[in-house]
């Protein structure tokens, strides 16, 4: 790779089955000047590291074109596939599109799926099926030479196009396909007199290449029904004017109108109006949430009752729907250990299983003197059960499928690497504030000591203006609200984990843990004793002080989630540890810990947390649960770390993965999730590897012919597919794993 190497990015549209991403991958990686090849199936993108001094675009794309597949740039209209399958959903340009169109800055929404038999696919497997009938009705009314003759017609007509594909592939340096099998087991066929045979597998496989694009669309379906969840129209409030206008053209900062029943159109905050809004399209909640001004609502969200007005905060490409379709995007290339496996894999066992049929052909004639007919009948059958398609889509259809359940429901997990590493969580360590407990402590002493309450106030408030700690946002919120006037502070900086410090009229005030105030020496026996009696009834105390007085304390109560409890007993029945990590004192954390049946450990700075979670992982698979700002380096050095936020960029970028929904139980469900994907594609594996044991041993022994052999084949792949497309409607309630 030269310094000119850049990363390019296309949309590949006609594959349907794991060999097909495997086959685009081939051609593109033998070009000279391409390396870092990335191929998804479930969102159907090519990307690519490119020389262009050494391979052009336009190569690439011909390369693709070759195989049969469509190949358009990101962002423009997708290309139909020139002779080849295409998707069931659509997404083509329009009637009077050529390929001359120029490309639009998205591509259009797809219309609803076509029925399978308006499909390339459903049409091949009607003519193919319309054929077959014809040759046995002639098999019934004359038989004898000419029925057989018109079977051999059958199948040279049937398999053209398979064949025509299969020596698409050789030119690029793929010899080991499918279609090349299926194209060899049939014309061989024909030269061993089983031409009726032959005609009836191509029509089975037919039917399996249909089934798998059905199977295929509706998994592929499943992820990108998420983007219709955003309306395409937003109605634009300007004074007293209000307009209809494309929902993507929203400006931050613009005020939109949100009628009863309405979706909302952009992520935003509520500037007038109350009523219910039902986030269950984003966040799963199947229960409306009052929201009111000041309030954040989310893209996708649905209006119940009242008439809202919505100020918008972040621009169509930025809101949490487009982030959850990019990280869902971006989460397929993240392949799995198990998945990559597998890949390896079937690059051996298909030339393998080709080496065995060829010894099964011509070994027990040539050194048993057995029947050669016979015996390459058996050896083509042996063919058809070598293709791998069943095994390399078993891993990413189970894992997109995956991925778009946990999408649906406010449960992100970025790729398969990150799914199967959930699976095996073995501890769970949880941070405090905003994790297990609701993040908006308030407060429940103010003890002046040396001066008023309202001094005592308004100096923590000064102090703390700007910061956005839940404790610095509980001493402004009462300061606010009693009326009290704050004092300008400058020079403000955060002590990490412990405090805030600011000058004030000259001196330096500090608003921090009382074991700031005791370093510094302003805290007495006395004071110590009444802190230590706050943080015995589960509060959090600070110290409002100067080097030389100390002006009092303030007390804090951040209440524990409703469903905090439940969740650490629900994973103790799993099998999977919790630990609580905090900042905060031990005392403290030992009465919300105490409350919620978990562990704890107390008093650690932002790098303690980072050493006890590597202590931790030293014994066990650790998934790490944070605010993902303050957490960023513990989420880092967990085996996996989930942060909870809203979907907020910090929230969906840190860690490897994101709860939208702010419940704790929450990670329960996404250790569930994550543990029935893996199961399904043990299955998978088990269906793939098993059918074509039985069948290969089988056929060896001469119990199962050619039809068997292709059943073998697209039978096991539409049923992984099928089997994977159940996690779609996996309900965690239902499974205790």
């Amino acid at each position: 790779m030269t310094e000119t190497a850049d990363l390019q990015e296309w949309r590949v549209t006609g594959m349907d089955c794991g060999a097909c991403a495997a086959k685009v991958r081939g051609a593109v990686e033998a070009l000279p000047g391409v390396d870092g090849v990335e191929v998804t199936l479930m969102n159907e993108r090519l990307r690519l590291r490119l020389d262009t001094a050494t391979t052009s675009r336009e190569s690439v794309e011909k390369a693709i074109r070759r195989l049969g597949y469509g190949v358009s740039a990101k962002g423009a209209a997708p290309e139909k596939p020139k002779g080849g399958f295409v998707l069931p959903e659509g997404a083509l340009p329009a009637a009077g599109e050529t390929d001359e169109t120029p490309a639009v800055e998205s591509a259009p929404t797809p219309p609803a799926d076509p029925a399978w038999y308006a499909t390339p696919k459903g049409r091949y497997l009607i003519v193919t099926g319309l054929l077959l009938a014809a040759a046995w009705v002639v098999e019934l009314l004359v038989g004898g030479p000419i029925a057989h003759w018109v079977f051999v017609l059958v199948t040279v007509i049937a398999v053209a196009p398979v064949a025509r594909r299969a020596a698409l592939m050789a030119r690029a340096r793929m010899p080991f396909t499918i279609e090349m099998l299926m194209s060899i087991a049939a014309i061989g066929a024909l030269f061993v007199g089983a031409a009726e045979e032959a005609a009836l597998v191509v029509f089975l496989f037919a039917v399996g290449e249909m089934l798998e694009g059905l199977a295929a669309s509706r998994a592929r379906g499943s992820i990108r029904a998420l983007a219709d969840l955003v309306p395409k129209t937003a109605r634009l409030a300007t004074g007293e004017r209000i307009r209809e206008v494309p929902a993507d053209s929203l400006a931050i900062g613009q005020i939109v109108q949100a009628r009863p029943g309405d979706r909302i159109p952009a992520d935003g905050t509520i500037v007038s109006g109350s009523s219910g809004v039902d986030e269950s399209p984003v966040t799963g909640e199947s229960v409306p949430v009052l929201k009111e001004p000041g309030d954040a609502v989310f893209a996708g969200a649905i209006n119940t009752e009242g008439e809202l007005r919505i100020r918008v905060e972040k621009a169509a490409e930025d809101n949490t729907i487009s982030r959850i379709l990019h990280l869902v995007e971006e989460a397929e290339s993240a392949r799995a250990p198990v998945e990559r496996f597998i890949d390896r894999f079937s690059r051996v066992y298909m030339p393998a299983v080709v080496g065995v049929a060829l010894l099964a052909a011509i070994v027990p004639p040539l050194a048993f003197g057995a029947p050669w007919e016979t015996w390459i009948y058996r050896g083509l059958a042996l063919l058809l059960i070598g293709c791998p398609c069943a095994l390399v889509i078993s891993v990413p259809a189970a894992v997109a499928a995956g991925l778009s359940t946990g999408a649906r429901r406010g449960l992100l997990m970025k790729g398969g690497a990150v799914m199967e590493t959930a699976a095996k969580t073995s501890l769970v360590a949880f941070d405090k504030t905003g994790t297990l407990t609701e993040g908006r402590p308030q407060i429940t002493d103010l003890l002046p000591l040396d001066g008023t309450e309202a001094e005592l106030l308004a100096t923590a408030a000064a102090v703390e203006t700007g910061s956005s700690h839940p404790l610095a946002q509980a001493v402004l919120a009462r300061a606010e609200a009693r009326g009290i006037a704050v004092p300008q502070a400058t020079a403000a900086t955060a002590i990490p984990g412990r405090g805030a410090r600011a000058e004030i009229d000259g001196a330096v005030w500090n608003v921090g843990a009382p074991r700031l105030a005791t370093e510094t020496g302003v805290l007495s026996a006395s004071d110590s004793a009444t802190v230590h009696r706050l943080e015995s009834a589960g509060k959090t105390v600070v110290a409002v002080f100067t080097p030389e007085r100390l002006l009092g304390l303030i007390a804090l109560r951040d209440e524990p989630r409703a469903d905090a409890a439940e969740a650490v007993s629900t994973l103790k029945r799993m099998r999977v540890s919790s630990v609580m990590l905090t900042g905060d004192n031990p005392v403290t954390a030992r009465a919300i810990a105490d409350g919620l049946g978990i562990e704890a450990r107390a008093g650690l700075l932002p790098e303690d947390k980072v050493t006890a979670v590597r202590d931790l992982a030293r014994d066990a698979h650790v998934m790490m649960v944070g605010d993902g700002i303050n957490d960023a380096p513990a989420l880092a050095s967990a085996h996996i770390g989930i942060a909870m936020g809203s979907g907020t960029h910090v929230a969906l970028e840190t860690a490897d993965g994101a709860l939208l929904r702010d419940r704790v139980t929450d990670v329960v469900e996404q250790i569930r999730l994550a543990r029935a994907t893996m199961a399904n594609i043990r299955q998978n594996v088990a269906i793939a590897l098993g059918l074509k044991g039985v069948f290969l041993v089988t056929t060896l022994l001469g119990l199962t012919g050619l039809w068997i052999a292709v059943m073998a084949d697209t039978g096991a792949t539409v049923l992984v597919t099928m089997n994977a497309l159940r996690l779609l409607r996996f309900k965690a309630e239902a499974n205790d794993i």
